[in-house]
């Protein structure tokens, strides 16, 4: 079973420019992915996707194998599957084809490596599952029975038996991907299905102390929070 370790890095990040570098806690935010893929217990080769020569440094910097990505796969709006497709191509033209594709964004710093060994456990232990996803659960506050719009200036229930749910205890349990920190994937069922999901997906669920993705500069504020109070 050889499970390569993906980390995606474009250059081009307009929310916060630079932002896969960006210092957190004196350390550039994708180097936390990094340590976390080698510590790894399954995790065979790790590999960074850029298209940003600095980013590309850096990876080599900390011994890490890096592609450079050609710049029709690097927009705003590229698929991701398209990546991932083209860099299995090439992994094939020399001769690698890895049987676990393991997706970590470095905008997931606080993800551990006991997490993503976790989650491959799930993987590999469920000869029925295509692919693992790591979730949070969505807070009671924000599940979409309890959810409401305005129409004509008066509030209804987005669903319309949203009503019924008076005890948290009655609400039903939901998740979201938290980024996802991470997602691994079959190779075989990706390219027969062309979904990184496949056709059953299972969960690891991570606590909320740790499923934190960096999408603004507030995000660093609290990711820098939760860091040095673990400290």
């Amino acid at each position: 079973m050889e499970i390569l370790g993906f980390v995606p890095a474009r250059g081009g990040s307009k929310g916060i420019p630079g932002k896969n570098m960006k210092p957190l806690l004196g350390k550039p935010l994708m180097q936390y992915t990094f340590e976390a893929a080698k510590q790894s217990r399954y995790i065979d080769r790790l590999l960074l996707s850029t298209d940003e020569p600095s980013y590309a440094s850096f990876g080599e910097s900390e011994g890490v194998e890096v592609s450079m990505r050609p710049a029709e796969l690097s927009g705003d709006d590229t698929p991701m599957k398209e990546v991932v497709r083209y860099h299995l191509e090439e992994f094939k033209k020399e001769g690698y084809e890895p049987d676990v594709f393991v997706l970590l964004q470095p905008t997931s710093p606080l993800r551990t490596a006991g997490d993503i060994d976790e989650s491959l456990t799930l993987l590999l232990k469920d000869e029925k599952a295509d692919s693992v996803v790591s979730v949070r659960e969505v807070p009671h506050s924000c599940l979409p029975v309890k959810i409401m719009k305005e129409e004509e200036g008066a509030l209804v229930f987005l669903e319309r038996d949203g009503e019924k749910y008076t005890t948290r205890q009655a609400l039903p349990t939901l998740y979201a991907r938290n980024g996802p920190a991470i997602l691994a994937f079959k190779v075989k069922s990706f390219l027969e299905t062309g979904s990184f999901y496949g056709k059953r997906c299972i969960k690891y669920l991570m606590p909320e102390e740790r499923s934190v993705d960096i999408d603004t500069p507030f995000d660093f504020k609290l990711v820098s929070f939760l860091m040095e109070s673990n400290e």
